[in-house]
């Protein structure tokens, strides 16, 4: 103690030692304020002006930023890149169950921070509903598919253009007389009962194109492949599809969702695996929805021979598949030449008898497995029953179409604040919205604009007010945000779950208008948004749109960014001129690659 009353006592009287004191003190406070100075230079993006696009500019305040974003040209062999499932790294990953085909994300550092190009010779899509049937072949040039699947009329190289003749492996001489049939067994297609669907393995997605002239909305489903380009075949004609393989995880889709599913000799082994392929497509499917196959083994008494294999072989596969499905509470619905079609139960008491025997495989799922859950969620041999609290999802009490749009959905009450009278308002807010948009991008509702995707949707109210213009709608709700997707599926549309910290499931150039609303407000906490954008502008079409609805704080800020991608944008008011929401309205240039290397 004496040592410390001494100390104190020098340095009170001695004052020379309190002056270095104070004056380390400022430095340090200097420092400090220095440092921070350079860090946050570092993260502030400067708006040096919007591109022009149009009459209606503001003036954009450029105090905020020092230096304009640039990237460069991947590579022309990136044409193709689909980051998530890229060929390139197969190699890294097992070949059991595909799991290969699944999404394998790159690390922060190995993602590209470039611009992928279009193909040599890319020319602006072919217009709905002329695309339907034709497709520029530069803009998708895939000589294999063609040479493999001609005999089958898939599609066919016509000089300058793939021709798709509607054929597929079961119905090579076209695809309208075989929904014909399907039609004829399931009468619920015809009378607005059937809204969507799912086809799993869907060639060029024939099937899901002739659905849409009679008003069934269906997304085609189709792994990445090296030679195929399922995917992007049915995007390029105007036509909903999307990457994905039923593996080891569960596809991105909430539980009781769509009210049909379709395979056509996909190929996939239902009866493997503990049935867990099989699982997946009862966990989607609504209570009292169909499933339709097609091929191997429906049939096989007429058709054996030309499957190289055995007819004893084929009637045990076809006896596992229906002991399997009467094990989930499927019933043959109805059979006739080559198309089985299967229901799902909407009874409870099929899934009371699996809740009480302990014997039963496979057997219901526990209550730990959330039924909705499906990003990077792996698949259980297990069966997941319909909540008994819901009484109005399956398939005989939803509205038909297109009164069902507008009804407002029993699982939105399950949703924090849901209730009838908000949905309803979010139905007046978008019509609104939508009529707004329309005057600054007299596009939409052209035969300009095909392929659009809701980034971050919370009730497709963006769909439903456009549902009449000659458009669909990819409904995108994020991983992370409320579960609202099961909302959009019962109103009659489709969606995807989906972490826009990560690639989006599809092949590039695949849509023409995108629109956001404060995705990046609500996401800046996890995702950088340089990725966002680049990701944006690779499944963004040359010449397509891009409507960006953002705070004010970042509104300049991605109008930087989108001129480093070579986009044209122009800042507008909101419907509501508010000072604190801004709409950025953007254009995709096109452009031809100078690289013939890859990044």
């Amino acid at each position: 103690m004496k040592y410390k009353d001494e100390k104190y006592e020098k340095a009170e009287k001695g004052g020379a030692r309190v002056l270095p004191k104070t004056v380390l003190l400022i430095v340090l406070c200097g420092l400090s304020f220095y440092l921070g100075g350079l860090y946050c230079g570092k993260n502030n993006m400067e708006v040096n002006d919007v591109a022009k696009v149009g009459s209606s500019v503001d003036v954009v305040d450029t105090t905020q930023a020092k230096s304009a974003v640039t990237f460069s040209e991947c590579g022309s062999d990136y044409q193709d890149y689909t980051p998530c499932t890229d060929p390139r790294k197969w190699k890294k990953y097992g070949t059991h169950r595909l799991t290969f085909m699944e999404r394998h994300c790159p690390p922060v550092f190995d993602r590209k921070q470039c611009l992928v190009p279009p193909p040599n010779g890319y020319k602006p899509p072919i217009r709905w509903p002329k695309s339907k049937n034709e497709c520029w072949y530069r803009n998708v040039p895939y000589d294999w598919i063609n040479t493999q699947k001609s005999n089958q009329n898939w599609l066919r190289k016509d000089g300058e253009k793939f021709i798709f003749p509607g054929g597929g492996t079961m119905f090579p001489h076209g695809v309208s007389a075989y929904v014909d049939l399907m039609t004829d067994l399931i009468p619920e297609m015809k009378d607005g009962t059937i809204r969507t669907a799912i086809d799993t393995g869907c060639g060029v997605a024939s099937w899901g194109g002739d659905l849409l002239d009679r008003g069934i909305l269906t997304i085609s489903l189709a792994p990445r492949d090296n030679h195929e380009a399922q995917v992007q075949f049915a995007l390029e004609r105007g036509i909903p599809a999307i990457l994905g393989i039923i593996s080891t995880q569960r596809l991105p889709f909430p539980s009781n969702s769509f009210d049909m599913a379709h395979c056509s000799r996909c190929l996939i082994p239902w009866t493997e695996f503990g049935g867990v392929y099989l699982l997946e497509i009862h966990r989607i499917l609504r209570p009292g929805g169909f499933w339709v196959l097609s091929g191997p083994p429906v049939n096989y008494e007429n058709r054996w021979k030309g499957w190289d294999t055995t007819i004893e072989e084929q009637r045990s596969n076809y006896e596992k598949l229906q002991d399997l499905l009467s094990s989930m509470c499927f019933k043959l619905y109805a059979k006739k030449d080559d198309i089985a079609v299967w229901q799902k139960s909407s009874d409870n008491m099929c899934y009371n008898k699996l809740s009480n025997d302990a014997d039963a495989y496979p057997p219901k799922c526990d209550d730990s497995l959330e039924p909705d859950s499906a990003w990077y969620t792996p698949l259980r041999p297990c069966v997941v029953v319909p909540s008994p609290k819901l009484k109005k999802t399956d398939l005989e009490s939803t509205a038909k179409w297109p009164e069902r749009l507008h009804t407002t959905p029993e699982r939105i009450s399950y949703l924090p604040g849901g209730n009838g009278g908000l949905f309803k308002r979010d139905n007046s807010k978008w019509k609104t919205r939508a009529k707004h948009y329309k005057k600054l991008l007299p596009s939409i509702g052209s035969d300009k604009i095909r392929n659009v995707m809701d980034m971050n949707t919370a009730y497709g109210g963006l769909a439903a007010a456009l549902i009449d213009d000659p458009l669909w709608v990819m409904n995108v709700v994020s991983s992370y945000a409320a579960n609202t997707l099961p909302v959009v599926f019962d109103r009659g549309l489709i969606g995807t779950y989906h972490d826009w910290c990560e690639a989006f499931s599809t092949y590039p150039r695949t849509y023409d208008l995108l629109h956001v609303d404060g995705l990046f407000t609500s996401e800046s906490q996890r995702c950088e948004m340089k990725y966002v954008m680049l990701e944006m502008d690779r499944i963004l079409r040359p010449s397509g749109y891009a409507i960006i609805r953002e705070s004010s704080y970042f509104a300049d800020t991605i109008a930087t960014v989108a001129k480093g991608l070579r986009w044209s944008c122009r800042k507008e008011q909101t419907e509501s001129e508010s000072e604190s929401e801004k709409l950025l309205i953007c254009q995709k240039k096109l452009w031809y690659s100078s690289n013939e290397t890859s990044e």
